[in-house]
């Protein structure tokens, strides 16, 4: 059995119809097949791979790690220099309010933990979240994310959950003293790259104060660099009670992370004692990667150029089948007029050495994430495929 027939049969699928690419390496911006293909690589795993493919300095960590030790102990127990080291190195880059962080295994751990936070630190159990919104597959994470249709078939959810419209300033009264918590994007992802309006952000963060419901940052997606700056709320000037990470933390490693201050984070910690626990959490060859990730991002990375090399891009996708593109550094969507036309670019760009993909909730749009590190040219060469695609439609 090779491994094509062994990923049908025995491999759990998430659709019917995977792409099915076999992947034999990748390096910096760039996917090799092992039929000898190469792709432009415009998603990064969906803005995972911020830094590019396998970086030198994150192989070389991991590596470094993974032969002094990796798994010792459940999370939060033992002393571990990666764990240590990355956790000051990555709150440096925070606002002195966000001074403590819990280390898990994915972005949707980290929106579970921060949901069973803000319950635990009020006393209240409403949740609010957004129209549009996603923050997860699993249960807690899935009941404050707007797309009905995937919520559907696996109710009941999460109680005392409700959704407002984005950028709706006057849906905020119906944040109350009644009120846990209340998760947002800073610019909904899989809504297709909808950014929120700074008057919106800064009258959510003043009502939260205002009636003691705190405030959580969903940053899985915009973070690490991604929309030309370290972390998308530094676009807005407003600092959320609890920030989410996660996707690009590591360079390519399994990685999540729940921020808040010391004070808060000991609500977890305490009546009762392990009240959040994990045991593959902070994972030090993980820790070590992100650590390394981090030093990348000091050392090579420019985040003045990601917008520079966003509005390029963006430059050469003008055609008349483009209905709206909505952007933020090199996080894109591209309206076109319905799916069938999304699966047409994307079919197209794949069978010429392009990688592109969609959204899970805003099905006539494709969504372009490219490692920061792409080139200029590499841009070129993309964006004429991308033109062919939309000239075939």
């Amino acid at each position: 059995m090779n491994d094509r027939q062994s990923f049908d049969k025995h491999v759990a699928q998430t659709t019917p119809y995977p792409i099915g690419l076999e992947i034999e390496r990748a390096k910096d911006c760039v996917v090799y097949t092992t039929d000898g293909r190469e792709f432009i690589d415009l998603i990064a795993g969906v803005a995972v791979n911020n830094i590019g493919h396998s970086h030198p300095k994150i192989t070389e960590a991991i590596s470094k790690q993974a032969s002094d030790y990796m798994h010792v102990m459940v999370y939060g127990e033992y002393i571990q220099s990666p764990q240590s080291k990355f956790a000051k190195t990555l709150l440096d880059l925070l606002p002195p309010t966000l001074d403590n962080v819990y280390f898990v295994n994915s972005g949707t751990e980290a929106n579970e933990a921060a949901l069973k936070l803000v319950k635990r630190a009020t006393g209240r159990s409403e949740l609010i979240s957004f129209r549009g919104s996603y923050h997860g597959s699993t249960h807690g994470s899935l009941s404050v994310s707007g797309n009905e249709t995937k919520k559907q078939p696996f109710r009941p959810l999460l109680p005392d959950v409700r959704f407002l419209r984005h950028n709706a300033v006057s849906d905020l009264t119906e944040i109350t003293n009644k009120t846990a918590g209340v998760i947002i994007e800073v610019i909904q992802g899989d809504a297709g790259v909808r950014i929120s309006d700074v008057d919106f952000l800064v009258k959510l963060r003043n009502r939260c104060s205002e009636v003691g419901a705190l405030l959580i940052f969903d940053e899985i997606q915009t973070g690490f660099g991604r929309t030309g700056k370290m972390f998308g709320f530094e676009h807005f000037g407003v600092v959320p009670d609890v920030l989410t990470i996660g996707k690009a933390m590591a360079g390519g490693m399994p990685m999540g992370g729940l921020v808040a201050n010391r004070e808060l984070m000991s609500e977890l910690a305490d009546n009762p004692i392990l009240g959040h626990i994990t045991t593959f959490g902070g994972h030090p060859v993980s820790c070590a990667a992100g650590l390394a990730n981090l030093k990348v991002f000091r050392d090579e990375i420019n985040l003045v150029e990601v917008e520079k090399k966003g509005a390029y891009l963006e430059s050469k996708l003008n055609h008349d089948k483009v209905k709206e593109i909505r952007r933020k550094g090199l996080m894109f969507a591209v309206d076109l007029a319905d799916f069938d036309e999304v699966k047409s670019v994307f079919d197209y760009c794949l069978e010429n050495g392009l990688l592109t993909f969609w959204f899970l909730s805003t099905s006539y749009a494709f969504r372009l994430s490219p490692p920061l590190t792409i080139s200029y040219e590499q841009l070129d060469r993309a964006a004429a495929v991308i033109q062919e695609a939309l000239e075939r439609l």
